[in-house]
């Protein structure tokens, strides 16, 4: 009787047997696929959010297989709609995001500025989500209205304001924010204290750009970036460089007013800048402390001055009596002297250093003397995630022999062939050509984008990919700057983009830029998503990256192979750039690639549940 009672409860145990097992084994192929689905945190992940939330009210995983290019097109799974992100996120910057600092539990030295340093989200960390704007958002005020005022929705900060109401940065008035034009160190107007420094330096009709012999100046500092603005009307343009500090919107306000700037700080790691790319430097009301580590941040932008160029500092270092503020100027004085530095002029509460012109001082020094040459080995135009080096970069035989640059003034450097192209193995007949194409690529651009563009539609353009600046240089006559990207493979070109009076970083298109959301009013990409593929690199990603970029309104220009355009025409929608779109081939001219098609797009200003 027993042996029949288990010959009867074995059929059940073996189906509860198989059942635990199907139960196992779903539990693990659910684990997997979280593991590997991108975009989102999985449940105990150690780069899960600590509140357990998700940057995404959504849910949408896309990516491409190991396929071919041709099999991708085709099989490309394309979403409905990408999901947007919570409106917490509406400022993110990927990469300079300090929630992502506590997160991961980076260790990082505080005092030298490594946590205003770039630290990217891990893949699984990655935001596949659409930024949207605050609630309010307007299409920003066109320049040049926006460089005295930009509306308070756009950017609802107004701290600075309070904090700086002594100093003239900013005034709120209304549904507006202005610009009166001061700073900490200029509290009566930035045309003044422009014109101050041209007579210091002794310069004709104290007119800054010495008849076009400076023209690309460093602002370190630059607070919401007034003395730039300030120097465009000089036909000098600023690198204007803040980091993401406790100040943490000046770069944002300086970009809505449609000034050139970008988030940077003088922390561990070079500035993304090639060797001499600077006539000046500009360090108003600084508290930076220029003696830490041997003098490193001034080495820096030993670095980054051209030969003869100038150090305009304003510092209670320099004017101040008490005992610290002495020592810290009479210890820095030592260092620039050292440095082969010269004081040019000084007066009141600013000093004026210049960098020498040749090697001949540093020939000179004491052997032993610190700080030392760089090593023949160092590149001084590695400009990409490389630490600073606490070391003077001495000039080329051909540079020392000729006391300077050799660059013509501006605005005849724009189109004359750099003295540097050689260095690059670029002919002054491959530069021609490629500034002759691409005054005609633009011209046909602009044909293109004519029933949706106006003449002040566009302010803040990025190239995604300058090559030798020819896109830049054929918008000279238009009232809009240009921030040229070198990609990493293709960095030593960036040295062209500022020897020809233009501006510009080094970025990796694997990861987010270093710039807030909706910033740029154009975008223009060629060829870059086909490299970004060739690379290994997720292109969703990317069109996602340039989508948090873009502004409302904002248009896209992607000159890429035709496979790439016909991938990208399908996101459209889901990326809410189907406001309108117009794709042609365009006739073939000296740098076409094998077959290319132009796709542009219009960006639609949307809120978080629907478009408008």
């Amino acid at each position: 009787m027993k042996q029949k009672k288990e010959l009867l409860h074995r059929p059940k145990l073996l189906k509860y047997a198989i059942l635990g097992m199907i139960v196992f084994l779903g539990l693990i192929c659910l684990y997997n696929c979280s593991f590997i689905a991108p975009g989102l945190p999985r449940a105990r992940d150690p780069f899960a959010f600590e509140d357990g939330s998700d940057p995404v009210t959504g849910i949408s995983h896309y990516r491409r297989g190991d396929m071919d290019l041709e099999d991708q097109e085709l099989s490309l799974e394309v979403p409905k709609s990408i999901p947007v992100c919570d409106t917490r996120y509406s400022e993110l910057i990927p990469c300079l995001d300090r929630n992502l600092i506590y997160q991961l539990r980076l260790r990082l030295n505080l005092t030298v500025m490594e946590h205003y340093e770039r630290h990217c989200p891990p893949p699984q960390r990655r935001y596949n989500c659409l930024i949207p704007p605050p609630v309010g958002y307007k299409i920003p005020i066109r320049w040049p209205a926006s460089r005295d005022q930009v509306w308070k929705a756009n950017i609802p900060h107004t701290h600075l304001a309070q904090e700086k109401s002594d100093q003239n940065w900013m005034v709120v008035d209304g549904d507006k924010i202005k610009f009166p034009g001061g700073g900490t160190h200029f509290h009566y107007g930035a045309d003044k204290y422009i014109a101050a420094i041209a007579g210091m330096l002794k310069f004709p009709g104290e007119k800054l750009s010495n008849g076009g012999n400076i023209r690309n100046v460093l602002d370190v500092g630059c607070g919401v970036a007034s003395f730039g603005a300030y120097l465009l009307s000089h036909d000098i343009i600023a690198m204007s460089l803040a980091p993401n500090d406790v100040h943490e919107n000046q770069i944002q306000f300086a970009l809505e007013r449609g000034i050139p700037s970008a988030l940077g700080v003088l922390g561990t790691k070079r500035l993304p800048y090639p060797s001499r790319s600077f006539e000046l430097a500009h360090c108003s009301r600084c508290r930076i402390d220029w003696l830490q580590r041997d003098g490193i941040l001034l080495l820096e932008l030993d670095r980054l001055l051209r030969p003869g160029g100038y150090f305009v500092y304003s510092s209670p270092e320099a004017y101040a009596h008490d005992a610290e503020n002495r020592r810290i100027w009479n210890a820095m004085y030592d260092l620039l002297r050292r440095m082969c530095w010269r004081v040019v002029s000084r007066r009141d509460q600013t000093v004026i250093w210049a960098k020498p012109l040749s090697n001949s001082c540093y020939m000179k020094r004491t052997p032993g003397t610190q700080p030392p040459l760089c090593v023949s080995g160092d590149e001084p135009d590695e400009a990409w995630n490389v630490p600073m080096k606490a070391c003077i970069t001495p000039y080329s035989p051909k540079v020392h022999k000729e006391k300077g640059t050799g660059l013509l003034p501006w605005p005849k450097r724009l189109t004359a062939p750099p003295p540097r192209l050689e260095e690059i193995g670029v002919t002054l007949e491959e530069f021609h050509k490629d500034t002759s194409v691409w005054h005609d690529r633009v011209i046909d651009y602009w044909k293109q984008m004519k029933s949706v563009s106006q003449k002040n539609s566009f302010r803040n353009v990025m190239d995604m990919n300058s090559n030798l600046g020819g896109f830049a240089a054929a918008l000279k006559d238009k009232d809009i700057w240009v921030m040229n990207i070198a990609p990493v493979n293709m960095l030593s070109r960036m040295k062209i983009i500022y020897d020809r009076g233009l501006i510009g970083t080094v970025h990796d298109w694997c990861e987010s830029f270093s710039t807030y959301p909706r910033t740029y009013d154009l975008l223009h990409a060629w060829m870059i998503l086909s490299e970004t593929e060739d690379r290994g690199c997720s292109i969703e990603d990317l069109l996602i990256e340039m989508d948090r970029m873009l502004r409302p309104e904002g248009l896209v220009i992607i000159r890429d192979k035709p496979h790439i355009i016909n991938s990208v025409r399908k996101f459209l929608t889901a990326l809410k750039w189907d406001g309108w779109s117009s794709e042609v081939e365009p006739r073939t001219d000296a740098l076409s690639l094998n077959e290319e098609k132009v796709l542009i797009a219009r960006k639609k200003l949307w809120k978080e549940k629907f478009t408008i």
